[in-house]
């Protein structure tokens, strides 16, 4: 018997890491224009930018359906292994919620967590939990590194237009309104209870200078596990932020990547996120 890892698809994973630790993804689901889509079955992450460019109205976002993870648990349980499920913070998404209904009426030993975060934020505690059981920890170890990690994991979101953010109730319309007139661009942090504004300022100008300060920040830092750069469009300068902080940091792991459509929806185009862990250990 062993430890079957579950998440969901607003994680950001490669799929050699997905191969790696045998991680099992739970889709959610996105609407354009009226057109329902399975994430990562229905529509990849190359074909949605162009997609939400196109839309005539903001896409939005589902979770997934009790039956949807309760099939998953249902199936990966039948040999009597436990489920670890481990998934987008509450803060942003009710997924959490439907898991642990699911995992309440599940035939199969499952165990909910709540990442507490997103994107590659996510993953760390995702591919965390894989390699602890591929050494073969058991699960009250697991859950205590997973809450170590969650308690040190910086979620930085910047945001050309906060129109998406604001349409999926994620951020006030008055922060909204403020941002679409005066083309103010706003860097939130992911919290507890949600997305706070930490930086505003007009121009590119201002996510330049957040960008610089994460830098020195993190070039200050001697415990820096992992990093990840998420990205709704411009990848020429999610790279360059990769870069610079790879300099600073030669030898930490860092995934400059294409966000998931679930989260790109939200954050609409020419968004970025910095997100790192400092190892709690």
């Amino acid at each position: 018997m062993t430890i079957k890892i579950v998440t969901d698809s607003s994680v950001e994973l490669t799929p050699a890491e997905i191969k790696q630790y045998d991680i099992h993804i739970v889709p959610l689901n996105i609407t354009i224009d009226g057109q329902n889509y399975v994430d990562g079955r229905d529509i990849t992450k190359a074909a949605f930018m162009p997609k939400m460019a196109a839309a005539k109205a903001l896409p939005t976002t589902s979770q997934p359906a009790i039956g949807d993870f309760l099939t998953v648990y249902d199936k990966l349980g039948q040999t009597g292994d436990d489920i670890l499920a481990i998934h987008m913070t509450e803060a942003l998404s009710g997924t959490v919620n439907a898991a642990r209904q699911a995992g309440v009426i599940s035939t199969s030993n499952v165990t909910v967590v709540d990442s507490g975060s997103i994107d590659r934020g996510l993953a760390f505690q995702v591919l965390t939990a894989g390699k602890m059981i591929a050494e073969g920890a058991e699960m009250p170890a697991i859950l205590k590194r997973l809450a170590a990690i969650k308690a040190h994991t910086k979620v930085y979101v910047a945001v050309s237009t906060l129109a998406n953010l604001v349409k999926g109730g994620r951020v006030s319309r008055t922060v909204g309104l403020v941002s679409s007139l005066l083309n103010i661009k706003v860097v939130l942090e992911l919290t507890s209870s949600g997305l706070d504004v930490v930086v505003k300022g007009r121009g590119q100008k201002t996510l330049t200078k957040f960008v610089d300060s994460q830098v020195t920040a993190l070039s200050q830092m001697s415990d820096v596990a992992g990093v990840g750069i998420p990205y709704a469009g411009d990848k020429a300068f999610a790279e360059q932020i990769g870069r610079d902080i790879q300099a600073v940091l030669p030898d930490t792991p860092i995934l400059v990547s294409p966000t998931s459509p679930i989260v790109a929806t939200h954050t609409g185009p020419g968004a970025f996120a910095i997100i790192y862990y400092t190892d709690p250990e």
